[in-house]
């Protein structure tokens, strides 16, 4: 009689003890230096994260091949792969810039991992001209170690829980953070965050998937309102340090304060990160692996919060190739690691999803849409020269909207996969999968395929 009444007990025990806490969250700071031509690293801090590490165990090895660079944390006495994550960074895109072939910069980084119990070593990785990844840092790290910086961070503010689908180890946890909003200014940022939030899940294959992610929300509230833009002589101090004109690009809204960026993200469970900032004027930007930014109050929202999401998500590249971009690319033309475009037509990545019979490279309006297109790329530097109000570059988008809708939607191969010529920030060279995309332009067309399908691998990284 005994016998029976436990059973179910010591059932229920040892199912317990099987059931080990999460580990916390681990992260290393450091200093990334260097120009056009050498880069090197430095430690700068260890912090432990006040939050158990969100992700799954079981899923800690990176299968997906993207970003441009890479790291590994090794079991120190047996070299077993215990982690490891493909990422861009700010410096990896700024050593392409001109700037970078005059002048040495540091810029902050971190690697987040899940707390390890004994000694491991790191290792750095980047792609060589074959796109291998090859070690370029590596140091030991003793997860014990008293000097790693356990003090809690500055309080961010009450955390808002806008979609909790399961347990954080089971899904992909995003995290909306808010620059540039004050006190006052709250309810705005969340009802902002959520718009955000139903435009991402109203877009394939986001739509889908909405049941693998969880959403949070953090603002710490900013002494001023808005954020920096130099090139109009507006400078402020937020909280995230967010501010249009990175690398000399009147659009593009980066954050380089990393540490105030990390410190303030740590207070919620996060693998991806969008940082909403207070602003209309048109802009944004969007990392593989680090964060994506958005101006929450442009009229373009809808568009430009989704795009930049899908560069820091899954590594997508931009297709465009007609607007002023600070960037160049490799002379040498290596395969691009980002999924939606190739140097190779014939055999493009995407080749599984070509539609029957389509011909490589696939011909397209490619002449009409560069004559018109680059008319409303002049006329765009001229309302930002001349400081016009922000309707009228709404009124130039919506027109050109309309134009390139109809010009790419009603080609012979408008909705075939294949391979069309043009595509990261080349007119030739560069090929994209779809005549139009949402990585291509503001049209409401969507992703194309090999956009949709790097985003639901990624998805299955993390999700259970």
């Amino acid at each position: 009689m005994l016998r029976i009444q436990f059973r179910p007990l010591l059932l229920a025990l040892s199912a317990l003890a099987c059931l080990a806490a999460p580990p916390r969250t681990l992260r290393v700071d450091y200093g990334h230096t260097g120009d056009a031509k050498t880069e090197r690293f430095g430690l700068d801090r260890v912090v432990l994260e006040p939050l158990p590490w969100p992700g799954n165990l079981a899923k800690a090895v990176d299968t997906s091949n993207l970003g441009k660079y890479a790291f590994e944390v090794r079991d120190k006495a047996t070299g077993k792969l215990v982690y490891s994550r493909g990422f861009a960074s700010i410096f990896g895109e700024w050593e392409t810039t001109d700037e970078a072939q005059a002048l040495s910069r540091t810029f902050s980084e971190s690697l987040r991992f899940p707390q390890p119990e004994a000694p491991v070593q790191i290792q750095l990785r980047k792609r060589d001209s074959t796109n291998a990844f090859k070690t370029v840092w590596s140091f030991d790290l003793d997860p014990k170690n008293p000097l790693i910086e356990q003090a809690p961070a500055p309080e961010p503010g009450a955390r808002l829980a806008l979609q909790v689908s399961g347990d954080s180890t089971d899904k992909v946890d995003l995290l909306i953070l808010g620059d540039g909003y004050t006190m006052a200014e709250r309810g705005k940022f969340e009802a902002q965050a959520r718009q955000v939030m139903e435009l991402l899940f109203a877009q394939s294959p986001f739509k889908q998937h909405r049941g693998d992610f969880n959403v949070w929300a953090l603002c710490p509230a900013s002494p001023q309102s808005g954020i920096s833009r130099p090139s109009t002589g507006t400078h402020k101090r937020t909280p995230l340090g967010t501010t249009y004109d990175a690398f000399g690009s009147e659009r593009y809204v980066l954050t380089f304060d990393n540490r105030a960026f990390r410190d303030i993200a740590a207070q919620a469970p996060y693998e991806f990160v969008e940082i909403l900032v207070n602003a209309e004027t048109y802009g944004g930007g969007g990392i593989h692996n680090l964060f994506s930014t958005a101006a929450a109050g442009n009229s373009t929202i809808g568009y430009l919060f989704v795009h930049e999401f899908g560069h820091h998500f899954a590594g997508l590249a931009d297709e465009y190739y007609t607007s002023d971009v600070a960037v160049t690319n490799d002379a040498t033309r290596p395969e691009p690691w980002e999924p939606n475009v190739t140097v190779d037509p014939k055999h493009p990545k995407w080749h599984t999803l070509l539609s029957p019979g389509v011909p490589l490279p696939t011909p397209w309006q490619k002449d009409p849409f560069e004559a018109y297109n680059l008319g409303i790329q002049k006329e765009r530097r001229a309302l930002r020269a001349a400081r016009r109000p922000e309707a009228e570059m709404d009124a130039l988008f919506a027109k050109e909207k309309v134009v390139e809708t109809r010009m790419l939607g009603t080609d012979t191969h408008s909705r075939k996969v294949g391979a069309f010529e043009g595509a990261n920030y080349e007119a030739k060279g560069y090929f994209r999968s779809q005549e139009d995309c949402l990585m291509f332009t503001r049209n409401d067309v969507g992703f194309c395929a090999a956009c949709r399908a790097a985003i639901e691998r990624v998805i299955a990284q993390y999700a259970r």
